[in-house]
């Protein structure tokens, strides 16, 4: 079988069978064509790899300049791929299984304090439609941590106002419940009035462009990246630091890490973990700043 071939069976088993989302299946194929690209400049079959050729596809990789996290993320790619050809007997065995991962030293994620969420939000002038809807996208963002991609897929018939619910569908279509509360309800329910208003019953989405169409998840971003701008905050802001805000207020404020890792949707705990050091730097600070004795030895 060609790897054209092999490549398209395990893409329809990503989809159909492990029902992967469209981001992730992107991220499949995007690193097989960088694999396939490979192995046709160096005239390889990709049935007769071996661990010296793994080795040198790792070294182009670095010549091409792709970080720790992409390689990282290729190899994962490729080590499925190939569970998927054993599975399916054409091969006996996963040579990718032999190779690791090379180390992705963790970045920690950047988050808004208390008082630049509040200005971020304040500076949404919510006297017109378009400030109602964004407001209430930032606040549903940093309220219930969800996704860009989440929010853009969010549909009113998933909300309870009354009991402060969205049904989301998140990576590999896994259904979780957020929670949002007294703040989020109000705008959220200035904007459904807006949608109300507005006579749009043909679309089911809750987050629309002016078209009356889905709010795509690049729109979500330049909204985001407009209001930060204009509140003047000097940090780098995206949806995703929202998100990193959600999680590092939580456990601020003492939820425990199981939760906030359901709450934001993750499948391993290891990539909650990250924001217990966020927390742990912010404890560490006030400490160096407010003990009398810090400095004791």
């Amino acid at each position: 079988m060609k790897i054209e071939d092999a490549e398209e069976k395990f893409m329809e088993y990503l989809d159909k069978e492990l029902n992967y989302s469209k981001l992730t299946l992107d991220d499949y194929s995007y690193d097989l064509k960088v694999y396939t690209t490979y192995l046709k400049l160096k005239n390889k079959d990709y049935l007769k790899i071996n661990k010296d050729d793994v080795i040198e596809y790792l070294k182009y990789l670095d010549n091409k300049k792709f970080t720790n996290k992409t390689i990282s993320r290729n190899l994962s790619g490729l080590r499925s791929f190939y569970n998927y050809l054993v599975e399916v007997k054409l091969l006996e065995d996963n040579i990718f299984k032999k190779i690791r991962n090379p180390k992705v030293n963790k970045k920690l994620p950047n988050y808004l304090n208390t008082l630049e969420i509040e200005k971020l939000l304040d500076s949404i002038d919510i006297k017109t439609n378009e400030g109602i809807k964004e407001k209430c996208l930032i606040e549903l963002i940093y309220s219930t941590g969800i996704r860009v991609s989440e929010a853009s897929n969010i549909k009113i018939d998933d909300i309870s106002l009354s009991e402060g619910t969205i049904r989301i569908l998140g990576k590999g279509n896994k259904e979780r419940i957020v929670y949002f509360g007294g703040f989020a309800k109000e705008i959220l329910e200035k904007y459904l009035q807006v949608r109300e208003d507005a006579n749009i019953k043909n679309c089911e989405y809750l987050f629309l462009n002016k078209m009356g169409g889905k709010l795509s998840r690049q729109s979500i971003e330049q909204i985001v990246n407009k209001v930060a701008k204009n509140s003047l905050i000097k940090h780098q802001i995206s949806p995703h630091t929202l998100r990193h805000t959600f999680a590092t207020h939580l456990l601020d404020n003492g939820a425990d890490i199981k939760s906030v890792q359901e709450l934001l949707g993750h499948k391993n705990l290891n990539t909650t973990e990250i924001y217990t050091h966020v927390s742990n730097e912010r404890l560490r600070s006030v400490y160096l700043k407010c003990h009398p004795n810090k400095d004791r030895q």
